[in-house]
């Protein structure tokens, strides 16, 4: 997948979706350890649901010619579906069979179960295990020119890739690192200490702003994690690994919804 065609789907869904947010740190943090979060129950109005209401909605889906138009959505729908199909799978630059040489010295394991919107980095050292959740939902806020019809921009857009990292002993507290890898630089945006008995605990003190905390305390941090791997050199792969995984995940999503359709 090219740069200029990730960057395209990146806006799109930035401006269709404008919380293409990052998951909050709850949702991250029941992601990281393996916990889905816990969707709350949706309550239909009063109204909604009424016996009157209800009968409405079985006039009204009575009258409507809803045989032909739903044929005629559901083919044009599998054919977009197929054409956005073959254009990913027959790029010139497409990742998917590509292979991606580890970096030099790679101390992790990598964990990538399919279908899922992350890979996980995972190494034991000195008696911590660490694990760093890496992230397929690319930060685009970051603006293209709108009226530049050249594709310089899209070519040299590079998405800020989101990791989640945790360091944590056998026992006592877990350390948790909400980072940002724009180009190579690794960028920490917050730290926290967690309990490990109530890692879903709502107010826990977690500290100022990574920015606001002396500079000295910064740079000690950043080489707690350089010294266990997480620095800026693991950035080329996971950038190619996570643009391969995206494409790979993208053309499994699409192929799910044509099998729905048809069904």
């Amino acid at each position: 997948m090219s740069s200029a065609f990730l960057a395209a789907r990146l806006l799109r869904r930035a401006a269709t979706a404008s919380s293409s947010s990052p998951l909050t740190a709850l949702a991250r943090r029941a992601l990281h350890l393996g916990r889905a979060p816990v969707a709350l129950p949706r309550r239909l109005p009063a109204a909604a649901s009424s016996p009157a209401a209800a009968a409405a909605r079985r006039f009204l889906a009575l009258q409507s010619p809803a045989s032909s138009s739903k044929a005629d959505a559901d083919e044009n729908l599998r054919r977009v579906i197929e054409s956005e199909i073959e254009c990913v799978v027959q790029s010139e630059e497409s990742l998917a069979d590509k292979h991606i040489d580890l970096p030099d010295d790679f101390p992790f394991e990598v964990i990538d179960n399919p279908g899922d919107q992350s890979i996980t980095l995972k190494r034991e050292l000195a008696g911590e295990t660490i694990k760093a959740a890496v992230y397929t939902n690319f930060d685009a806020d970051e603006d293209l020119d709108d009226n530049d019809e050249s594709d310089k921009d899209e070519e040299s857009f590079k998405p800020a890739i989101q990791l989640v990292v945790t360091a944590e002993k056998s026992e006592g507290p877990i350390l948790e690192f909400d980072c940002n890898f724009n180009d190579d630089e690794l960028t920490i945006e917050s730290m926290r200490v967690l309990n490990r008995d109530d890692l879903d605990a709502e107010y826990v003190y977690e500290g100022p702003p990574f920015s606001d905390l002396d500079e000295s305390l910064q740079k000690a941090l950043h080489r707690y994690l350089e010294a266990r791997g997480i620095k800026h050199s693991l950035h080329d792969w996971l950038y190619e690994y996570m643009m391969r995984k995206d494409e790979k995940e993208y053309v499994v999503w699409l192929k799910n919804m044509k099998e729905f359709i048809g069904n």
